[in-house]
């Protein structure tokens, strides 16, 4: 990846990090590559997604951020401008009304007004888009029922208990860890012992991740 968008994506994850008013999440798939991420949102009150969980795969361009980052849902969904098989999404700012200015945490937080304002005329999915204008309760109770089925919290979201029960440390970094194949008690335990609680205490923790790896190793 190159230095200019690495450093700008280095600088979106950590502004998401810090913005906890906006309720998007952006995660890393893989610690070593940034150029393919995830994005998770709550559905809207007042919605039929209210409740859900709705994760995004986020694939960065090489010419990000003159380009826009290529996104489709992983949560399957029942909407009119989102395929109920694939994830693709139509929306303007994903396509040729991308700007610079823009940031995968503004594009998520488009993708979360979208499912508050549908539009049916301009469908990705013209069978759901048929259902919302043809017999709207029927589509509220299937896009309800969808999330009820698929659009639950992943096992990894700081719910009202996780806080408590990783002892204050973000459960991302818990999972990521895990994912190493590192027991989920030795990482609360190390963590606690240096006082590790969110992603920018790794990054700041000497060696950044693999200083935190060194640690579980020994």
């Amino acid at each position: 990846m190159s230095d200019s968008r690495s450093r700008r994506i280095g600088k979106e994850l950590a502004d998401v990090r810090r913005d906890t008013e906006a309720g998007i999440q952006v995660w890393t798939v893989n610690e070593s590559d940034i150029s393919w991420l995830k994005g998770m949102f709550k559905g809207p009150p007042d919605t039929a997604y209210e409740g859900g969980y709705f994760v995004v795969d986020v694939e960065i361009p090489i010419d990000y951020p003159f380009r826009p980052p290529k996104m489709k849902f992983d949560t399957k969904i029942y909407h009119p401008n989102i395929s109920s098989q694939t994830g693709a999404i139509c929306l303007d700012i994903l396509k040729d009304q991308w700007s610079p200015v823009y940031t995968v945490k503004s594009a998520l937080i488009s993708l979360q007004s979208l499912l508050c304002t549908p539009e049916p005329s301009n469908p990705q999915d013209a069978q759901v888009a048929q259902v919302y204008l043809q017999n709207y309760e029927q589509f509220i109770h299937t896009a309800k029922e969808w999330v009820r089925l698929y659009a639950q919290p992943p096992s990894f979201i700081n719910v009202e208990e996780a806080s408590d029960a990783y002892n204050g440390i973000d459960p991302k970094i818990i999972q990521n860890l895990k994912n190493f194949g590192f027991d989920q008690n030795v990482i609360i335990q190390a963590l606690s012992k240096e006082n590790i609680k969110s992603q920018e205490d790794v990054d700041n923790y000497p060696n950044g991740i693999n200083g935190v790896l060194d640690l579980l190793l020994h």
